[in-house]
């Protein structure tokens, strides 16, 4: 396994602006522990060896099915390959002591965010037991050989969002009847006012899927961070006749910010959510279910996949509904 590198403080600094495109406004620089420092709460690593280093954008990992994402770059930059191998293991005694595995092995498949300038590694991998794991992820170079980057993260019981098949927090969100102006709503400069015409509370309660984003537009500055509320505006566009979408800004008072972050009134209704970091999105059911969870930025192509899945589901139960009240009449 390769060797994980303690980086010290000044270098961790240097890491983070490589990695973000400077250390812009939420970014944090926290105490480094073994090979790995956090980035606005993303755990970020470095491989001495290889000369690859990767952000973790899925922390709130737990015990289930779950979409893991990462963000990996060398030294010219953000690796773009359209796939990378990855293969998962266990540290049952903790992350200096022996690996089990593989546990399972896959590909993750490369997302490139709007405007190119950032890009995620996204797969699906299950974790039947909490405690250490660990990911081995291994990239080809143009010489023929192969990188190969391996990091380790903490996988809990339960996670802290609410996970698929939980009930969906009824937020007591704000909308425009409760603000003078859209300003109030969102930190963002495009403003879609048709994200902003129900509550939570209102959405999931309609009997009808729900898209809800957390993420705050004007202060989308970390490598996990992307454009989220312009794609929810494009699937509203779309699908708006079929699925209610939502935008919650990560702070209360938009409007009184004005650049300045110190002035920043997180909005309670993280906390219901238990979100911690900067970038969520989820999908309800019609049921009020959460039917599927993206910790960071999730692109078009993955959210309009799994919004359509939960559609799909929801007029197959609707029409299993309307057969059974037939047959019972």
């Amino acid at each position: 396994m390769p060797r994980q590198l303690a980086i010290p403080a000044l270098t961790a600094l240097a890491l983070l602006l490589v990695a973000c495109g400077g250390g812009g406004a939420g970014s944090t620089v926290a105490e480094p522990g073994p090979g790995s420092l956090l980035l606005a709460d993303y755990p970020v690593y470095f491989d001495e060896q290889s000369g690859l280093r990767t952000i973790l954008g899925t922390p709130d990992l737990a015990i289930g099915h779950q979409r893991v994402g990462f963000v990996l770059s060398d030294k010219d930059g953000l690796v773009r390959l359209p796939v990378a191998s990855v293969a998962s293991f266990r540290y049952p005694d903790g992350e200096d002591g022996a690996r089990v595995g593989p546990v399972q092995e896959g590909t993750a498949r490369f997302y490139e965010f709007p405007y190119g300038v950032r890009g995620i590694y996204v797969i699906e991998l299950d974790f039947d037991r909490t405690g250490q794991w660990g990911l081995e992820v291994t990239v080809p170079r143009p010489d023929g050989s192969v990188a190969l980057l391996a990091f380790t993260f903490p996988v809990a019981e339960r996670a802290l969002t609410p996970t698929v098949g939980d009930p969906a927090p009824r937020s007591d969100s704000r909308t425009l009847r409760d603000v003078a102006s859209i300003g109030e709503l969102t930190t963002g400069s495009k403003r879609n006012p048709a994200l902003y015409e129900q509550s939570i509370a209102e959405a999931v309660t309609a009997g009808r899927p729900v898209v809800v984003v957390f993420a705050s537009p004007a202060f989308c500055t970390n490598a996990l961070c992307g454009p989220q509320v312009d794609v929810l505006g494009e699937l509203q566009a779309r699908y708006g006749d079929r699925a209610s979408f939502i935008h919650v800004d990560l702070y209360e008072n938009p409007h009184e910010i004005q650049g300045d972050l110190d002035r920043g009134i997180r909005t309670p209704i993280l906390e219901e959510w238990g979100i911690e970091t900067d970038e969520w999105t989820f999908i309800v059911d019609e049921r009020g279910n959460v039917a599927a969870r993206f910790e960071a930025f999730v692109t078009r192509v993955e959210l309009e996949d799994a919004l359509l899945r939960v559609i799909d589901r929801a007029v197959d139960r609707a029409g299993d509904e309307v057969i059974d009240e037939v047959v019972i009449n």
